[in-house]
């Protein structure tokens, strides 16, 4: 079983924002997986299942906002029973540039909130993630910018970068995270 977090912020004044990257990923696996997505109070969240190559995946998109997305997570692993391995988180990275694509195995928050609060619910850094980058703002003002909605010109990078991480979490179900990040980190 494989547990797909996107990070963002709920509702429409958010919607293709820079933070919600993750979630327009989510968005993407669950169009190409045919998931419907519900919202569960019970797991703080929009949530959807489906049987995909043979394993069980699980989408989640957690409605706490961005800060408290570690509290989602840990609903949905406690009651699914998963641990951090089954996990593949999809954010936004201000240090790289935009449409840039990393998959890491684990590691720090890097500065990210959402990043901070799974660390802190998850009691360690040992879980997968894609980071798709956004850039820093040229103005300075960090808060604006990952709220800001992206421009015609970023999203012919966003857009491609959405695609290409749907496709390694595509391959996650039938080869190793090494096998599906190959080509990612350039």
């Amino acid at each position: 079983m494989k547990l797909f977090v996107g990070l963002g912020n709920p509702g429409r004044k958010y919607a293709d924002t820079r933070h919600n990257v993750g979630f327009m990923v989510i968005d993407e696996l669950a169009k190409k997986w045919r998931i419907s997505m519900t919202e569960e109070k019970k797991f703080k969240g929009e949530i959807g299942s489906a049987h995909v190559d043979g394993e069980k995946v699980i989408l989640l998109k957690p409605t706490t906002y961005m800060n408290l997305s570690g509290e989602a997570v840990q609903a949905v692993m406690d009651f699914y029973e998963l641990y951090n391995e089954d996990i593949v988180v999809i954010y936004d990275d201000l240090n790289m540039e935009v449409g840039k694509v990393r998959g890491r195995e684990k590691g720090s928050s890097g500065g990210h909130n959402g990043i901070k609060s799974m660390i802190l619910h998850l009691a360690g850094e040992d879980f997968k993630r894609f980071k798709i980058g956004i850039d820093k703002s040229p103005y300075g003002k960090t808060t604006d910018h990952v709220l800001g909605k992206f421009t015609a010109e970023e999203m012919d990078y966003i857009g491609p970068a959405i695609l290409k991480v749907a496709r390694a979490c595509d391959a996650l179900l039938k080869t190793d995270f090494l096998k599906a990040v190959s080509g990612l980190n350039d």
